[in-house]
């Protein structure tokens, strides 16, 4: 049996019996693979592991209970999952909110918000107590730039302040992007678009990447269009650099807030780069 075959065979065993939540050891039997050789092979394919890519089948599935408002018992169990507070875990883990915030879209969650000049314009920033979940650039011809907040969670409360996420992360743009790793993050998206965003999270200062590129990183070379849609929904703009990721010719491609901006940014960040060469030099 081919490799790829065997990946295939894992992932269609894996999607059928989700709801049994089965280990490392039961998959690979299924492709009669060591759980070390298995764990290592379909990580090289899928870009992520076993465990992972259960926790997102698992996830898209107990999501699209929730929108029916099922509770979070039934859906505990429907998922495959032992209770509600393994529930909980997952969503914490794959979506930063909890199961309960997800379904109602964000009811209950308190939302800080300000607005911030930044070297490449104003900005609106907003967080929760879990971290920053939105950054965007201001555009003039929007007459409430809060709406974007609005349409990610449309039943959370919003408060005009400027809190300590919004502080350190204010920080890196005024001062020193060494410390970027420090700024928590609290995201709402598909697994699909986390996948996306954490691979834009480990794109170097000064460095650019491809469309192709990203695809290539989260195991899915087909996925070039798909990696380019999830970009442009990137809720954090800067701290999660999109601006680093152009097409495969070498042409800059789009940008949410403007192509304009987008070369600003990079070939900011290129001096930066390059200062720092010398200085080491």
């Amino acid at each position: 049996m081919q490799d790829f075959q065997r990946i295939e065979q894992a992932i269609r065993f894996i999607r059928e019996n989700f709801r049994d939540q089965p280990d490392l050891d039961e998959i690979a039997r299924q492709v009669y693979l060591s759980p070390f050789h298995f764990q290592r092979l379909f990580k090289e394919w899928a870009g992520v592991s076993p465990k992972k890519f259960l926790q997102f089948t698992s996830i898209e599935y107990a999501k699209q209970l929730l929108h029916e408002q099922n509770t979070l018992a039934a859906v505990s169990f429907e998922t495959g999952l032992s209770g509600t507070s393994r529930l909980h875990d997952l969503f914490i883990q794959i979506e930063g909110m909890t199961p309960g915030e997800y379904q109602h879209g964000g009811k209950n969650l308190h939302i800080n918000y300000s607005h911030a000049e930044t070297i490449f314009g104003d900005i609106l920033i907003a967080s929760t107590d879990k971290g920053i979940c939105h950054i965007s650039f201001i555009q003039e011809h929007l007459k409430s730039p809060e709406t974007e907040i609005f349409n990610r969670f449309p039943s959370s409360m919003l408060e005009q302040k400027t809190d300590l996420h919004q502080q350190q992360a204010l920080k890196l743009f005024r001062e020193d992007w060494s410390d970027l790793n420090r700024i928590k993050l609290h995201l709402k998206g598909t697994p699909f678009q986390i996948k996306v965003w954490n691979a834009l999270l480990h794109i170097p200062l000064g460095s650019l990447k491809s469309y192709l590129n990203i695809a290539n990183e989260i195991g899915d070379v087909n996925a070039s269009r798909a990696v380019g849609t999830a970009i442009g929904n990137n809720p954090v703009a800067f701290l999660i650099p999109c601006h680093r990721v152009i097409t495969s010719s070498g042409n800059l491609g789009g940008y949410h807030w403007g192509v304009d901006r987008k070369s600003a940014m990079i070939g900011w960040e290129a001096a930066q780069k390059a200062e720092g060469i010398r200085l080491k030099a």
